[in-house]
């Protein structure tokens, strides 16, 4: 009996969580012995996900990884396709247990918690996206999805985050990312952290958006001023 009680208890955990909704984005705060102020975000997106940490304050960024994911009962498995510190975990699946709760995500035996943000609403790009073509001179070049080196935005309602990457050679390249927002017709990107320059942190970047047959186009300015028009597609998951 009291195994059947047991085994009925950890059926009851597992549905629970299955029952909670793991994407959107999450996010956790502390602060080092030295005083600094670290913030660590969490994007789940259809199949992929991200976690990055920077500097609260300055918007200095510190790490991000990220790739594959999937939830069987507590157990969530990432397979990686990208570590901007260990190109060697480029690969590898890695499986741990979780507590998770409408408000709150926490890998058991780690002392972080982090809170909800979002849970892939309001913004009307939440997603998995891979860029796909862009236009150059006035013409339009298509980009090969399926090649190795990629440009992803991973989106939740709230957060956006962009990673340049090479799941071949695991190679990180660079990434971006913050707050946005999707009002009539006009997609805005508020940077918070940016691995190549901090001196873009707390710019807002206002773009053009449609949606086209599924695919998200993209147009207005970079941030170095340069005219773009981009063209992003949905990955779905693996």
């Amino acid at each position: 009996m009291r195994n059947l009680l047991l085994a009925v208890g950890f059926m009851l955990i597992a549905l629970s969580i299955q029952g909670q909704n793991l994407r959107g984005a999450w996010e956790h705060y502390h602060t080092t012995d030295q005083g600094q102020e670290i913030h660590q975000v969490v994007i789940f997106a259809d199949g992929y996900q991200v976690l990055t940490i920077y500097d609260a304050k300055t918007g200095a960024f510190i790490h991000t990884n990220g790739g594959l994911w999937s939830l069987k009962g507590n157990t969530l498995t990432e397979t990686v396709e990208f570590n901007s510190d260990n190109p060697e975990a480029v690969g590898n699946s890695i499986s741990f247990d979780i507590r998770l709760t409408d408000k709150e995500l926490q890998i058991v035996g780690d002392d972080r918690v982090f809170t909800r943000i979002d849970d892939g609403t309001p913004g009307a790009l939440n997603g998995a996206w891979l860029m796909s073509g862009r236009k150059r001179n006035g013409e339009m070049q298509e980009r090969d999805t399926t090649r190795p080196r990629k440009t992803m935005k991973i989106l939740s309602g709230t957060r956006f985050q962009w990673i340049a990457y090479n799941t071949e050679t695991k190679q990180f390249m660079a990434t971006g990312g913050g707050s946005y927002t999707t009002v009539d017709g006009k997609y805005t990107e508020n940077i918070e952290f940016f691995s190549r320059d901090v001196a873009r942190v707390g710019a807002a970047l206002a773009f053009d958006f449609e949606l086209i047959d599924g695919h998200w186009h993209h147009s207005g300015f970079s941030s170095k001023g340069d005219p773009l028009y981009e063209v992003w597609s949905v990955r779905n998951p693996q």
